[in-house]
C-alpha cells in the first residue's frame, strides 16, 4: 500500500498553463505558508510562494461518482511526493480526513467513507483494502471534500 500525489506530467501541464477539469486555465495566488497543500509534492505551498488554484476530477472517465473539486498546486516545479506508507506533510495539518474505497469502475463504495483521526489513515485505509471489491482509497478534507491524495496497494 502506498499514498499516491498527482502524477508528474498532469502537474507540469499545468504548471505551464494547460487547462484544469474545467477547461479553464488556474487561477494563481500566493501563499500564507498554511492551508494551501499542493496535490504533487503533498506539502503546503511555502509561505509568500505561488500556488496554483484549479478544478480537478482524480477519475479517468466521466460518471456519477467522478468528483470534481478545488485543489492547489505549487506555481513553481516541485517534486512528487509520496511512493509509501509514510503520512505525508499535507495529511498532517488537520485533525481529521474524509477517507473512502472506490471499486474498479472508480464508483464510491458505500459506506466505506468515514471521517478519519489524521494518525488513522493508514489503519483505516489498510482495513478498506482487505476488501476485493476495493480498487483504491481516497483522502480528502473532511471539511471541503477537497481531493488530497489516493492510496493503492
Amino acid at each position: 500500500m502506498h499514498i499516491e500525489a498527482l502524477p508528474t506530467d498532469l502537474v507540469r501541464s499545468l504548471q505551464k498553463g494547460g487547462k484544469d477539469a474545467h477547461g479553464n486555465l488556474p487561477q494563481c495566488a500566493v501563499s500564507s505558508g498554511v492551508g494551501t497543500p499542493c496535490r504533487h509534492c503533498l506539502r503546503n505551498v511555502p509561505e509568500g510562494e505561488t500556488f496554483l488554484i484549479l478544478a480537478h476530477r482524480p477519475f479517468a472517465d466521466l460518471h456519477p461518482y467522478a468528483e470534481c473539486g478545488p485543489i492547489f498546486l505549487c506555481a513553481a516545479a516541485c517534486e512528487r511526493g509520496g511512493g509509501s506508507e509514510v503520512l505525508p506533510p499535507v495529511l498532517k495539518t488537520s485533525a481529521t480526513y474524509l477517507v473512502k474505497a472506490y471499486d474498479d469502475r472508480e464508483w464510491i463504495i458505500y459506506g466505506t467513507g468515514a471521517i478519519t483521526p489524521s494518525d488513522r489513515i493508514i489503519d483505516r485505509a489498510a482495513t478498506l483494502m482487505n476488501d476485493s471489491k476495493v480498487a483504491f482509497v481516497d483522502v480528502r478534507s473532511a471539511s471541503n471534500n477537497c481531493y488530497l491524495a489516493r492510496i493503492t496497494r
